[in-house]
């Protein structure tokens, strides 16, 4: 699937074209699906922390934790806990198999819809779950969501971006990620003093952006590419036309075009993906994503607030220093916005080893 279109010397051609109120829109509304990602991230860990949660789904865990004598690794130490928050992931990775064949049948916009949906249930049940199987199946039902969704977004604003802003509106799922957690750590913090239905409040929450993903994906348009790869030629110039702001769009037509006929001979995607020559880009793809869960950051940023309180925090403390977090994320993703397509992507990677490297 063409997303990056780039020209024998290896740099990507300028097109006409400019930023117009549309693409805004698609890119605002289509990272909503990043958003949801983030709170989804960002919210179970709050809630877990919550006492009022523990009590309805999880009272042995609650127990636990007014022993004094008992670990506090320990105290979360419950299997019904942990298949809560891991029941999300392991959806997300089985939807994505089925997103990634629809996706390229059906559209990223289609795709993102379905994700959407997925989105708004999981929300429903979770907000109103009475058992921990209510709960537990909203989670998966958000996770079938998280795999739809995490395979649109990135497709749909790097097709849509004009070529010289590719970088930063791509990010931009990124950001909304960020932004997510960071908004589910200051609700976590106002909710966690209501009792004894706070917790509602934080799951329920997430169903305002669900609801915009949900309405806006019908607001949105197909991108040009996913509509010629699916031999759509004359609407994927309209849209194109249209995204654009300018009547002159063949010589970036021509070149989605040529990408997209390319893919089509390819036979064995995975085989020529296994090349000598493709080993470098596809190893460092794969290194990147192995090494990023090895630095422990997902696993902050999920169990952040429970991680404060078992080295010491009071509760409201251990929500505070996850909104600190939180805010600390945001400001490094403007600042890679700004920088991806001034400095280079590889200039980026560079930085953030060598930082990671020190802190580690």
């Amino acid at each position: 699937m063409p997303a990056v279109i780039t020209s024998h010397g290896g740099h990507v051609p300028e097109h006409d074209g400019k930023i117009t109120f549309y693409v805004i829109l698609c890119v605002i509304i289509s990272a909503f699906g990043g958003l949801l990602f983030g709170y989804d991230i960002g919210i179970s860990g709050g809630v877990t922390a919550m006492d009022d949660f523990l009590i309805k789904f999880f009272p042995a865990v609650y127990e636990k934790k007014k022993l004094v004598h008992e670990d506090n690794y320990c105290k979360y130490d419950n299997e019904y806990l942990q298949m809560f928050t891991s029941s999300l992931y392991i959806a997300a990775l089985i939807a994505s198999f089925a997103a990634s064949k629809v996706c390229s049948k059906f559209g990223r916009r289609t795709t993102l819809q379905i994700g959407s949906f997925f989105f708004v249930i999981g929300v429903a049940l979770q907000a109103g779950g009475v058992n921990l199987a209510m709960v537990v199946l909203g989670r998966i039902i958000l996770g079938f969501g998280v795999g739809f969704g995490n395979q649109a977004v990135p497709l749909f604003l790097s097709e849509l971006a004009p070529a010289k802003l590719r970088g930063a509106l791509n990010i931009c799922f990124q950001l909304f990620i960020t932004i997510g957690i960071l908004i589910a750590g200051i609700i976590n913090y106002f909710t966690s003093n209501i009792h004894p239905h706070g917790w509602r409040i934080s799951l329920g929450l997430a169903g305002v952006p669900a609801m915009i993903l949900l309405v806006g994906s019908f607001a949105i348009c197909e991108t040009p590419t996913s509509l010629i790869e699916r031999n759509q030629i004359d609407q994927g110039k309209d849209t194109l036309r249209r995204i654009r702001g300018t009547n002159n769009i063949a010589a970036e037509f021509d070149s989605i075009v040529a990408a997209s006929e390319a893919a089509r001979q390819v036979k064995n995607p995975f085989r020529k993906l296994m090349r000598p020559s493709s080993r470098p880009p596809l190893v460092i793809a794969i290194v990147l994503q192995v090494f990023q869960q090895f630095t422990g950051i997902n696993a902050i940023m999920f169990y952040a607030p429970v991680l404060f309180q078992t080295v010491g925090f009071g509760s409201n403390a251990a929500l505070l220093s996850t909104v600190i977090t939180g805010l600390v994320n945001v400001f490094s993703t403007l600042v890679s916005i700004y920088t991806v397509d001034k400095a280079g992507r590889r200039v980026l990677l560079l930085e953030a080893c060598v930082q990671m490297f020190i802190t580690q």
